[in-house]
């Protein structure tokens, strides 16, 4: 194999592996994307749920329900 071949091969492994790369990182950014948006999410069901306890009064938290 001359010279030049391999050294066209080695290009032609670099590219794709810089396009895989790319595209590896696209997908990790979008998926750090993902988790933030959950976590913002999480973040304001656990206020609204704190929220809602801490408005609760003892005696309601205890009432039975109608159909009993």
């Amino acid at each position: 194999m001359s010279h030049d071949t391999r050294v066209e091969l080695l290009e032609f492994k670099v590219a794709h592996l810089e396009r895989a790369l790319q595209e590896l990182s696209d997908v990790l950014f979008r998926q750090q994307q993902m988790i933030d948006a959950q976590n913002a999410r999480h973040l304001r069901l656990l206020e609204r749920l704190e929220s809602a306890d801490a408005s609760a009064t003892p005696e309601s938290q205890f009432e039975v329900p109608p159909h009993y």
